[in-house]
């Protein structure tokens, strides 16, 4: 008996403690402003509770059936006859993901838990098939719908709307085994469908499938906000603008892609609706010079084409005596909202070395019209250019030939005088001679030997070497800011230059262009990545081109000065 009134208290302290538990549990009631609902349309769900709960909401058991569009928390608190409320709300905006009765689930608030809820959601009544009449609806088209494979297919959005919208937000259009590429800007105008105005907001996409077969192309949806037209029932500064998310569907696309046809006979497969090459040469082609460089620059162009679809122009066959420096290609985009235009371009300097005809191969590209199913081939003659000796070579032969050639008539008086006139200063000239070197001899008798000073040092050469060393070091770790004042440093001892602008006429056309690259590259408004390895190899090239024509003809001026 002593025992049992002796545990009775810590009994009824356990009870206590128990029920205290079950007493603190936080309520969080769970309301919905509108239910029900049609689907694509939001709906506010709302968790209230009296005291602060056990810890931070968890929702995402509601991302299975739900899209939470935004989220906000907020607290209110009051005093009433001496006694203190407080009320604390967590207010999430969503979108049901399917149409049906939907459980809300209760919400883990750390150990407390919200009420669960039930929200009945509806099909709409106006489906994407039949959306004249609807206030906000998408429309989509691609063309053409069996396209080939890497060939362009446009895809056109647009989004009619008749009311008024805030926030809107427009997925994102992804396609496996497909590129995409947005095409321009957003397009706004008005139009009428069954005497209803609407403002249109079209959206262009160029999308280039990369195999052939069946691709889908999933509906494109839209959020936003939209403005209710009702009147406020009081009208006042504090009225807020009533408004509700709301989300559209377009149609989903299939493309029936085809595979590359059989009659095409080129080596790369370019589809395309236009393909133009063309060549432009920086002098008259007819007119080369040995030791001096002549450029060739080639473009292509394709229209509704991807420049990475683009082949390499050049043709690499060597052809001897005559010397080839391409330089790296360009490669462009340009985005319109009638598709792709891909654009190549290539530069290469000629360099001949012995006077004589050249002939370069053609140049053609075949490619395959999309509009008239056919083959067709883009292509640049066969040229030959011939490579004259220097001008000032020739001029300067041709004037010593004349005076060598002239004959130098002599009569007896001028030989005899012109005899004893150097008999005179033969004479003269040894006195002179004598006294000159006995001259010499006193000097350094009686002067005291002194150590022989070393040999002056050219310290005009030495700046050269360190600033070409320092070029080297820069165009090897791609730092261009460091190339340029290597450069300058170089240009200032040879050339009086202080800029790069003006270093870059003293030199070849392949340098000049390459310090050209540079000095635009220091100041472009995006900067890119400089690569310095193609500077330093044409600097090195240039010096090795200038010591071999020198050997060849010293008459020749020089394609790099020193």
């Amino acid at each position: 008996m002593t025992d049992t009134k002796t545990k009775s208290p810590f009994l009824y302290l356990i009870l206590f403690l128990i029920s205290s538990q079950v007493v603190i549990a936080t309520e969080i009631k769970t309301t919905l402003d509108r239910n029900p609902v049609s689907i694509n349309e939001s709906v506010q769900l709302t968790f209230t509770a009296t005291e602060s709960p056990d810890d931070d909401p968890d929702f995402s058991p509601l991302e299975k059936d739900f899209e939470i569009l935004n989220q906000s928390q907020r607290s209110n608190s009051s005093w009433v006859n001496g006694k203190s409320t407080k009320t604390i709300q967590w207010v999430l905006k969503i979108m049901p993901k399917k149409t049906g009765g939907i459980f809300i689930p209760a919400i883990s608030f750390g150990d407390d838990n919200s009420q669960m809820a039930k929200l009945i959601v509806t099909q709409n009544q106006t489906t994407a098939n039949n959306n004249q009449d609807a206030d906000l609806f998408l429309e989509v088209e691609a063309t053409p719908k069996t396209p080939y494979v890497q060939s362009q297919v446009l895809y056109t959005l647009k989004l009619y709307s008749k009311v008024n919208l805030s926030q809107a937000k427009l997925s994102e259009l992804e396609i496996s085994d497909a590129l995409v590429e947005k095409l321009g800007e957003v397009k706004k105008y008005n139009t009428k469908r069954n005497g209803v105005e609407y403002t249109v907001n079209e959206l262009n996409y160029a999308i280039f499938p990369q195999k052939s077969g069946v691709i889908d192309i999933d509906p494109m949806a839209l959020t936003a906000e939209v403005i209710s037209r009702s009147q406020p029932r009081f009208n006042g500064f504090f009225n807020r603008q009533i408004s509700k998310t709301k989300r559209v569907l377009s149609n989903a696309i299939r493309l029936n892609v085809q595979a590359v046809p059989e009659t095409f006979k080129g080596k790369r497969w370019i589809p395309a609706s236009q393909v133009v090459i063309e060549e432009k040469w920086s002098g008259a082609s007819n007119q080369m010079k040995i030791g001096e460089p002549l450029t060739r620059t080639l473009t292509l162009l394709a229209v509704d084409n991807t420049v990475a679809q683009l082949p390499e122009l050049h043709n690499n066959t060597e052809i001897e005596q005559l010397k080839t420096y391409p330089d790296q290609p360009v490669l462009k985009e340009q985005k319109r909202n009638e598709g792709l235009i891909a654009f190549r371009e290539e530069k290469i300097a000629f360099i001949p070395s012995k006077a004589g005809s050249y002939t370069l191969p053609a140049i053609e590209i075949p490619w395959f019209n999309t509009r008239t199913q056919t083959m067709e081939v883009a292509r640049v003659a066969e040229r030959t250019v011939t490579a004259i000796a220097a001008t000032t070579s020739q001029n300067n032969i041709s004037t010593i030939d004349k005076i060598v050639a002239e004959p130098i008539s002599i009569t007896p008086e001028t030989t005899t005088v012109k005899a004893v006139e150097n008999k005179f200063w033969m004479w003269l000239s040894i006195i002179l001679a004598c006294g000159w070197l006995l001259t010499i001899l006193l000097f350094f008798t009686l002067r005291k030997p002194k150590q022989l000073a070393p040999a002056p040092i050219d310290n005009k050469e030495i700046t050269i070497k360190e600033s070409i060393k320092a070029l080297k070091k820069a165009c090897a770790e791609n730092k261009p800011l460091a190339a340029k004042n290597a450069l300058l440093a170089w240009g200032k001892i040879l050339h009086s230059s202080q800029t790069l602008s003006a270093i870059a006429p003293h030199c070849e056309a392949r340098l000049r262009d390459e310090i050209l690259h540079l000095n635009q590259s220091l100041y472009a408004s995006q900067a890119e990545p400089w690569q310095g390895k193609k500077l330093f190899q044409t600097f090195t090239e240039n010096k090795a081109r200038k010591k071999v024509a020198k050997k060849t003809n010293d008459a020749l001026e020089p394609l790099y000065k020193v």
